[in-house]
């Protein structure tokens, strides 16, 4: 049946605009109104009943928030506001979801005065002089940047920027609209023609590759292993990578970014391998004869610099399986590159299994370097911050984690309990990301505790997001890891430019309307986190443990020696 053109009368093209992300699915949409996209607000109001609007007061909050969303649901999200800002605040979640491959949609402008753009016009992006350049500046940062001057093309570039942010390898998009484009009507006779969006933004079903090669190797193999990546969340992958690993009793480690697409609980896990990842997950990794990449790239942190004494390609079999084409052998030769979607692949591989193998690699209870307990008024251990944590909380309970010395500590000893539960910034590492990101996660989840885990630093930075979850009614649990210092650039080089002055953030919390509390010991804290469970149910307030953190067990400890085998 042939298309038919949308719009036979001419309607706002805002309006018009707006239809385009409910046609997509696009749910949630976060910002700050500014420049002319208070237009798009404005149309956003009119549809309520589809996708929800998300104020926040600083665009980074909503950069994180849309690229955790994308990330977790294979949906953009999308951050809407004025140009200067969606790129430069917005810059935090923007290059995380470009590392990352989330799919994330920028909505801004060029906040142009027609027809004054050649003579310097305030706040003006359209690169004429005395302004400055928006589509360069996007382009740097974005997978690709589409820009409207007119109504019709406004609605076409939407379309083509959800397309984009979600093929091949997903990303994210910027459409930059100019002031004529948010200011007329679009539809009706004007060219090009306007149609339905959901053959531009449907996601083409890649066939299978040629899997014979793949499975002689693993039945092959008395030791087969799966590297598992962000890949496989952005597949959706997970429920494939379980059957496969039951199937092939392959272990299972995941990469850094990839922590959380399987259950940790699990006997075929050996936890998170990397540069800060654990000895059993190294001694695995180093004992495997195929190793199956799936979703990820093998980087260079990942894989602690090629270290051979983790993955060696003259002593082992390597499988790679990921969407977009450039990542197969970019780092390391492998002997069977599988492009393709990372679901329909391992599902394929694991039912081509013979029959259902016993786990060759039996990990031991304890996965961790020892630690010592803490002692006196200095505070908890991390280590100790994270088993009250997986004690006290339930185990549907999702978690978030922001950069520094504290997600090193979560790589190492939190463990992963089902799937789609954790999320973190390991793509480009920002600070400030766990707050934000759990705000996100509790609109997906309201009936589930979400718990943002963060140092001092990385709290402070972002901690005006707890106004958001209370207008949001987003009510999640915020635990400060409070050593009063950048933990991570202290123990590198020394308390200079790295200590802070005290505070009590968990009295700033309540200022802010939130619950708090400050905690030092072990059963103050246990008691906290369950009083927070409790609290942060549907109608409850995000509720804030500042915890005493001791400063005298470093992530140091952790590191991988890239000089020796695994141990």
């Amino acid at each position: 049946m042939p298309f038919q053109p949308l719009y036979p009368e001419p309607v706002p093209s805002p309006d018009a605009v707006v239809d385009v992300l409910a046609a997509a699915g696009i749910r949630y949409v976060f910002g700050l109104s500014g420049g002319h996209t208070g237009r798009i607000f404005g149309a956003l109001e009119k549809r309520q009943d589809a996708i929800r609007t998300v104020l926040v007061r600083e665009e980074s909050l909503g950069a994180v928030m849309a690229e955790t969303v994308g990330r977790m649901t294979g949906v953009p999200g999308v951050l809407l506001g004025q140009g200067p800002w969606v790129l430069g605040n917005g810059l935090v979640g923007t290059i995380e979801a470009h590392l990352s491959a989330s799919p994330l949609l920028l909505m801004t402008d060029f906040t142009d005065t027609p027809p004054f753009s050649m003579h310097g016009p305030y706040q003006s992006g359209t690169g004429d002089y005395g302004g400055w350049d928006a589509r360069q500046a996007f382009r740097g940062v974005a997978k690709e940047v589409f820009t409207a001057e007119e109504p019709n093309p406004a609605v076409v570039a939407t379309q083509l920027a959800i397309k984009h942010a979600l093929s091949g390898q997903p990303g994210p998009v910027a459409v930059i609209y100019g002031a004529r484009a948010l200011d007329g009507m679009a539809g009706g006779a004007a060219l090009p023609r306007l149609y339905a969006a959901a053959p531009f933004v449907a996601r083409p079903q890649p066939g299978l590759p040629d899997l014979s090669g793949a499975v002689a190797a693993l039945e092959q193999s008395r030791r087969p292993l799966v590297i598992a990546g962000n890949g496989v969340r952005l597949a959706g992958a997970e429920a494939a990578l379980a059957r496969f690993a039951e199937r092939w009793g392959a272990a299972v480690v995941t990469s850094p970014a990839g922590k959380g697409v399987f259950d940790e609980a699990s006997p075929l896990s050996a936890g998170t391998y990397g540069g800060y990842g654990n000895p059993t997950a190294h001694r695995a990794v180093g004992a495997a004869d195929v190793i199956v990449a799936a979703g990820t790239k093998l980087s260079a942190s990942d894989t602690a610099g090629a270290d051979p004494a983790l993955i060696d390609p003259a002593r082992q079999t390597l499988i790679q399986i990921d969407i977009e084409p450039r990542n197969l052998s970019w780092t390391l030769p492998v002997r069977h590159p599988l492009p393709g979607d990372a679901a329909a692949i391992l599902a394929a591989l694991a039912e081509a299994a013979p029959a259902p193998r016993e786990g060759w690699f039996a990990p031991e209870v304890a996965r961790t370097v020892p630690f010592p307990a803490s002692e006196g008024d200095a505070g908890l251990h991390p280590p100790e911050i994270i088993a009250a944590m997986q004690e006290a909380l339930p185990a549907e309970a999702i978690f978030t984690c922001d950069a520094g010395e504290n997600r090193i500590f979560m790589m190492h000893y939190f463990r992963a309990r089902g799937t789609g539960r954790f999320s973190q910034p390991a793509g480009a590492g920002p600070m400030g990301y766990a707050i934000p990101s759990a705000v996100a996660q509790k609109l997906l989840n309201p009936d589930t505790p979400v718990v943002a885990v963060a140092g001092d630093g990385g709290f402070s930075m972002t901690m005006n997001g707890l106004l958001t979850a209370i207008e949001a009614g987003a009510p999640i649990i915020a635990v400060v890891m409070n050593n009063h210092a950048l933990g991570w650039s202290q123990h590198s080089r020394g308390p200079f430019a790295t200590s802070f002055a005290t505070f009590d953030y968990a009295a700033i919390a309540r200022g802010m309307g939130c619950d708090g509390r400050k905690v030092r010991g072990a059963d103050e804290l246990a008691e906290a986190l369950r009083d927070a469970a409790a609290a942060t149910g549907r109608g409850g307030r995000p509720f804030v443990i500042d915890v005493e953190t001791a400063m005298d067990f470093s992530f140091a400890a952790l590191a991988y020696a890239s000089t020796r085998k695994p141990d």
